[in-house]
Order: structure tokens, then C-alpha cells, then sequence
């Protein structure tokens, strides 16, 4: 499970993160590809924007149960 001291600075501030065990797999970014985004430098993904809505934050916690190494956490 993704800890939130291993968060990237680069995630938008908010309940939602992602870790520093992130693999650039793209499977946050295909699920919720409003609120994930890529660091091209780093090869890794972030939050760029924290769901707010109902439906919005289904796609994040999707998003964070379908990441294949569980680099995506909820505080």
C-alpha cells in the first residue's frame, strides 16, 4: 500500500497520491485521465487534479484498486 510519506511533490494537494513505487504502467492515467497525469522527465505518474465529485472519486479509488503495485494512496 502506497505510504504518503513516499508521495511525489508533484501530486496536487488532496487525499489522493501517488507513491514513489509508481512504474509508469499508464493504468491511472487510462482509468482516470482527468486527475492523473505524467512527469515526462521522471517517468512516473501524479494526482494533477483531486476528484470532487461523487463520480469523480470513483475513478480515482478505480484508478488506486486497479494499480498493479499499489503506488496510488488515499489519506
Amino acid at each position: 500500500m502506497a505510504q504518503s510519506i513516499h508521495r511525489y511533490p508533484q501530486n496536487a494537494a488532496g487525499p489522493f497520491f501517488v507513491s514513489d513505487e509508481c512504474i509508469d504502467c499508464d493504468q491511472c492515467r487510462h482509468h482516470a485521465p482527468a486527475f492523473f497525469a505524467r512527469d515526462d522527465r521522471a517517468a512516473h505518474s501524479f494526482v494533477a487534479r483531486q476528484p470532487v465529485t461523487a463520480e469523480e472519486i470513483r475513478e480515482c479509488e478505480e484508478a488506486l484498486d486497479g494499480c498493479p503495485v499499489e503506488a496510488i494512496g488515499r489519506e
